[in-house]
């Protein structure tokens, strides 16, 4: 490989190459020499820039939550004219274009859904990291789901903070849900059922005598 001037060409390589192998055939079945193979880099240069595999993987969970806010403000950017004053169409706008984003994915999946599954148990460092990059989503949608129950879209009687925990672990089961079935079709659901359905407001006396 020629030498570059460039300090971060080797890191970010590496870490191309770690979100990639990663998602696809996850944590434990990717050593360190098929990453330094796949960013094409001497696998002694690996250690030169992470302390250890464990490290790498916070990196790269931290990196693919930044990528994901920046889907997220991309996503809120592009929200159609028609649909500005209404936060709940904003939240169904926002979670399409996360749909859109799988569907044509080649390696379809949320890597903190997958990291969760694989890591949480053995690896205190990732479980912080895949904690704080969750609570993050969970806080954001919190906000819009409040704006949603002011403006009258979405029911009161559950706190807005319990709403988007349902949705978010709905959500993240619907994502492994769609890797075995190699298609969209759990996310939509998904979506459909939480805002047509358990996020349509309901009169509490009714919810109470249920």
């Amino acid at each position: 490989m020629p030498r570059t001037a460039d300090p971060t060409d080797i890191p970010n390589r590496l870490l191309a190459a770690g979100h990639l192998l990663f998602k696809q055939q996850g944590y434990n079945a990717t050593g360190v020499s098929e990453l330094a193979a796949q960013a094409k880099v001497p696998k002694g240069s690996f250690y030169n820039h992470f302390e250890s595999k464990e490290a790498f993987a916070v990196e790269i969970i931290q990196r693919y939550a930044q990528g994901m806010d920046a889907t997220w403000d991309a996503a809120m950017a592009t929200l159609p004219a028609a649909r500005q004053a209404s936060p709940l169409a904003a939240i169904r706008h926002l979670f399409q274009t996360f749909i859109a984003h799988h569907e044509q994915a080649t390696c379809p999946g949320c890597l903190v859904g997958n990291f969760s599954a694989e890591l949480a148990e053995s690896s205190p460092a990732c479980r912080e990291a895949l904690d704080t990059a969750m609570r993050h989503w969970h806080q954001r949608l919190t906000a819009l789901i409040e704006q949603a129950q002011q403006a009258g879209e979405v029911r009161r009687d559950v706190q807005a903070k319990a709403l988007s925990a349902f949705f978010w672990n709905a959500w993240q089961g619907a994502l492994l849900r769609m890797k075995v079935t190699h298609n969209a079709k759990p996310l939509k659901e998904c979506l459909r059922l939480m805002l047509d359905h358990f996020f349509q407001p309901t009169d509490v006396s009714e919810v109470s005598d249920s």
